[in-house]
């Protein structure tokens, strides 16, 4: 079970990353959508420097006692200030570079910090887990200890603070996405103050390494689970909406559709459905075939009959657009009965009982009128329709 926890979260991150490699090859040179990357690879980074089977391999190989933690802190401070360079970009503003090469240069002292304070620091003994508590008082390396930590922490509670402050001011899916980022920030100086407040323990000459063991980890796998949310959300979440809406318009469709099928099927108007297709492609593909059903209905619509029936369900509903709707589905029915007869003299058995005096079934006209006014296509042709044609009866 040793390192599962990092080796997860790792995973985890770096499956982000690859979810938004694609986009940064198309647009490598979106500054906001470099630094995504960066805090989703380098976060990985921290997690798999820091499991503990990485840091033995590290250690061995370099044949340097210990060289796995300077890595591992150096790899989180640049986590930090690519964390905080995102919030920056995200937000934007009138000084977004200027902000970003100041965050820039402050952690790059940071990581020289770590780099000259383990070379001279002497940490003979391997440490894998509480090497946080166990150099807690030896000289360099204590100091290398804090660096990393007030920097991490210096970071994390800016952008908890960024994160949840600019959250007030939004909504939706970014709204949704920067509480995210910002309880997960949250969760991430969790691990610094735990971590911190162990050192202190062994200053005060005390063994609190619990809490840099077992606590600290945890906190920085949840952090970090909720971190990717964080990112990721405002990125999938009006694409899922945008799927969710088209699979409904999908849906609401399939009346019309269905009472324009027999004329689409026989006019050969319909290209072949997708398979394995998404629910917009599915959409367009619904919309195409009604558009092409309706355009070839268009000298058989009739005006009198939409007047009449606009005018009585107007009267029924109080809705104008309910009944606008009504009445064009009346005319569609008509115009689909119309042109089927002229086709076919002799009509199939009960079809006559569908209209009473050239109008629909309530059935029939209640479905077809719920597609016309939930389908944004729908209503463009009917509106065109109405500007274009003269009434038939």
């Amino acid at each position: 079970m040793n390192g599962l926890i990092n080796y997860i979260s790792c995973g985890v991150l770096w499956l982000g990353l690859v979810v938004k490699a694609p986009d940064l090859v198309r647009h490598r040179r979106d500054p906001y959508l470099r630094a995504i990357c960066a805090v989703l690879g380098l976060a990985g980074v921290c997690f798999f420097l820091g499991a503990e089977p990485t840091v033995a391999a590290v250690n061995h190989l370099s044949g340097i006692p210990n060289l796995a933690a300077p890595l591992t802190y150096a790899s989180i401070t640049a986590y930090s200030a690519a964390s905080q360079i995102l919030i920056v970009y995200w937000r934007g503003g009138p000084h977004v570079h200027r902000t970003t090469r100041r965050w820039i240069v402050a952690y790059a002292f940071v990581l020289l910090g770590i780099a000259t304070t383990f070379a001279l620091g002497d940490a003979p003994v391997e440490r894998r887990t509480d090497l946080d508590t166990y150099y807690a008082t030896t000289p360099y390396i204590a100091e290398m200890i804090v660096l990393y930590l007030v920097g991490h922490l210096a970071a994390v509670s800016v952008t908890t603070v960024s994160s949840l402050r600019w959250a007030r001011e939004v909504d939706g899916w970014l709204r949704t996405g920067l509480v995210t980022l910002g309880i997960g920030t949250l969760c991430n100086a969790g691990y610094s103050v735990t971590k911190l407040a162990a050192v202190a323990a062994r200053w005060c000459g005390r063994d609190w390494s619990g809490l840099g063991t077992t606590v600290s980890p945890a906190a920085a796998g949840l952090g970090a689970l909720m971190t990717v949310a964080g990112i990721l959300i405002p990125l999938a979440g009006p694409l899922l909406t945008e799927r969710q809406r088209a699979r409904r318009d999908y849906v609401r469709l399939e009346p019309l559709e269905r009472e324009l099928d027999e004329l689409l099927t026989r006019r050969a108007l319909r290209l072949p459905r997708p398979r394995l297709a998404s629910p917009t492609t599915r959409l367009v593909w619904r919309q195409t075939s009604i558009h092409n059903a309706l355009s070839s209905l268009d000298a058989l619509l009739d005006r009198a009959l939409y007047e009449r029936t606009l005018e009585a369900e107007a009267q029924a509903t109080g809705d104008p657009e309910r009944a606008e709707a009504t009445a064009w589905a009346a005319v569609i029915a008509a115009a689909v009965v119309e042109e089927r007869d002229r086709e076919r003299p002799v009509a199939p058995p009960g079809e006559a009982d569908r209209f009473q005096d050239g109008a629909p079934c309530p059935a029939t006209l209640v479905r077809i009128a719920d597609a016309l006014t939930t389908s944004p296509l729908v209503t463009a042709a009917r509106t065109h329709t109405g500007t274009t044609t003269t009434g038939t009866a």
